[in-house]
């Protein structure tokens, strides 16, 4: 198929803080230089985005800012998820009603629905809201994996386009590329996997290094996409400890870190998140050194 409206590499943003609340300025700034960095599309509200500590109104708010400023230059892909279908459903019509182009819904935590609740609950998404969505699998932070099968059937769904993929299970990509179909939308969540997956013939990432180096995450993207293997080889050589140092402490709070001493916005994040460690910060600043940044 030719590339689905939703590919390449789309930063999950993160939600800047400031003396406790959302820093809507930082907020703006941090989207605008992701668009002029050349990304291909927005995702507000995701796990970087410390979704689990904002309040819904911060959620929503979040969200519109983002539409608001995307302007329809990108896609705004606008987190949804929920471990209750009926929160998710009304996640996903806010994101409709404030002109988000898909959603992306986490497979329900904590309560760890079987594979047939699994796919109910994303019918039930499918059947509420006229709007793209795109499952994110995610096993390590919900402890429920929805497999290859339950996906195929979802695909026969009109509005389940696509996942995001954080299993880091390369072969499982391409079975799944066989068994959803040309038109099933595969985006990576692991920025350290992305050259390996774009070659298992995925489509894009959804990405945090990309929060710190759009331009160069962008172009890494751009080169996967249009099979410059040498150049995209060549672009994950330079952004590998980068991609692991952002993992160093729980995320998002080294690419907060990253962020502020760009000077984009302080390292404030939400308890039960604490601001990285002096070992963490070590590692983003050699990260960010090899790729060049800063």
């Amino acid at each position: 198929m030719s590339d689905p409206f939703i590919c390449g590499v789309l930063p999950a943003l993160v939600t800047p803080f400031r003396d406790g609340a959302v820093d809507e300025k930082a907020f703006v700034e941090l989207v605008e230089r992701q668009i002029a960095g050349g990304v291909h599309g927005l995702v507000p509200v995701g796990t970087t985005g410390e979704t689990s500590t904002l309040s819904h109104d911060e959620h929503r708010r979040v969200v519109e800012l983002c539409v608001q400023t995307a302007r329809g230059r990108l896609p705004v892909v606008a987190g949804a998820g929920s471990n209750s279908t009926a929160e998710a459903i009304e996640l996903a019509r806010h994101a409709k009603t404030v002109g988000a182009d898909a959603a992306l819904v986490v497979t329900p935590y904590y309560n760890r629905p079987s594979q047939e609740g699994l796919y109910a609950h994303y019918r039930a998404i499918n059947d509420a809201v006229q709007l793209p969505i795109l499952v994110y699998n995610v096993p390590a932070r919900t402890s429920v994996d929805i497999s290859n099968a339950t996906l195929e059937r979802l695909s026969k769904l009109p509005n389940i386009i696509g996942i995001k993929d954080a299993t880091g299970d390369l072969p499982r990509a391409s079975l799944q590329r066989l068994e959803c179909g040309s038109d099933w939308v595969m985006l990576s969540g692991n920025d350290d996997g992305g050259l390996g997956y774009m070659a298992h013939g995925g489509h894009g990432c959804i990405s945090v290094t990309c929060n710190v180096a759009p331009e160069l995450t962008s172009r890494f993207y751009s080169d996967c996409m249009a099979g410059r293997w040498v150049e995209a080889l060549a672009g994950q050589d330079r952004l590998i400890r980068l991609h692991k140092a952002l993992f160093a402490d729980a995320s998002p709070a080294p690419t907060k870190f990253a962020l502020s001493r760009l000077g984009l916005c302080t390292d404030e994040v939400r308890l039960p998140l604490t601001p990285c460690s002096e070992a963490a910060r070590a590692e983003v600043l050699a990260g960010m050194a090899a790729a060049g940044i800063g």
